[in-house]
């Protein structure tokens, strides 16, 4: 349950009651920020994007994620940032190391012991390499087999996906009040859509935010305008440079010809309404909200 806390404005000195905000995990738990009652709350003078975000470990699966930092905005024009507890307990942050952790894709806790046990394995099974090449330079009888043989597993594949998709659970949206809600909402529906280790881009776009995940890139675009075509092809050639897939997410939707260059290039767009569900607008888009990325977030 959300802890309540008193705050007190440093620049006006009324008093607040501030409730932590709950988020909701891949797993489906509540998760709230821990907030620390011994130390005054500091008015945000200016913003630094990694000072925005807080890590808290989610006490029902023992994921890690980030969420935006507690923050109330006082009568008197003042944003007061709340201080949260370090380390507190098993829904409490992480510490340096954990964050380092996630923030590196190669080493992020989504690489769990089944994942671990999974690539040995995969290692340890060169024979099964080998009987794929002998197979490779049978006969045409052999191929013919091989082939049949693909065909079923790829309706494997599909069907695998269809059913990962099916058992998802329904996406929770969060209201959009700010750009901080629009990055926040559009984390989650990565999350919801199978994405993995879902943390801030290296690399901040032209215009918006960057988000980033194993294997994708996300624009994260709150203005008031509609995403251009330059928008999308700068999205699309920094995604092609990391061999990674991307996605656009827009509060105010996109130009005729930025839509015309999505399809062309591939790339799913999304609008974001201000309940916090993306809503996808082409083609692209519609087939991954509706089967998912076929994997399970962490």
């Amino acid at each position: 349950m959300a802890e309540t806390v008193p705050v007190r404005c440093p620049a006006c000195h009324r008093e607040h009651r501030y409730t932590a905000p709950v988020y909701p995990c891949v797993c489906g738990a509540p998760v709230t920020p821990p907030l620390d009652r011994h130390r005054a709350t500091t008015p945000v003078s200016h913003r630094v994007w990694q000072e925005d975000w807080v890590t808290v470990r989610c006490a029902s699966c023992g994921r890690s994620g980030e969420w935006p930092r507690p923050e109330l905005g006082c009568a008197c024009g003042t944003v007061l940032r709340v201080p949260v507890a370090e380390g507190r307990g098993p829904a409490g942050l992480g510490g340096a190391a954990e964050r380092d952790t996630a923030a590196d894709p190669d080493t992020a806790p989504g690489d769990t012991a089944a994942d671990q046990d999974a690539e040995a394995a995969r290692k340890a099974t060169p024979d099964a390499r080998d009987a794929t090449a002998a197979t490779a330079i049978a006969g045409t009888a052999e191929a013919t087999a091989a082939g049949a043989d693909a065909t079923a597993a790829a309706g494997a594949d599909a069907a695998a996906a269809a059913a990962a998709a099916a058992a998802r659970p329904p996406f929770r949206s969060v209201t959009i009040r700010t750009a901080l809600d629009a990055v926040t909402a559009t984390a989650l529906y990565l999350r919801w859509l199978g994405y993995r280790d879902v943390r801030r881009a290296d690399q901040r776009p032209p215009s918006g935010i960057g988000l980033a995940a194993r294997g994708v890139l996300a624009q994260v675009d709150p203005a008031v305008r509609p995403a251009t075509l330059r928008d999308v092809e700068c999205l699309w050639l920094t995604a092609m440079s990391e061999s990674a897939d991307c996605l656009y997410f827009s509060l105010a939707g996109y130009a005729d010809d930025a839509r015309a260059r999505a399809d062309a290039l591939g790339v799913p767009l999304f609008v974001l309404d201000l309940t916090g569900t993306p809503r996808p607008v082409n083609a692209p888009a519609e087939a991954l909200a509706t089967t998912g990325t076929g994997k399970s977030a962490p």
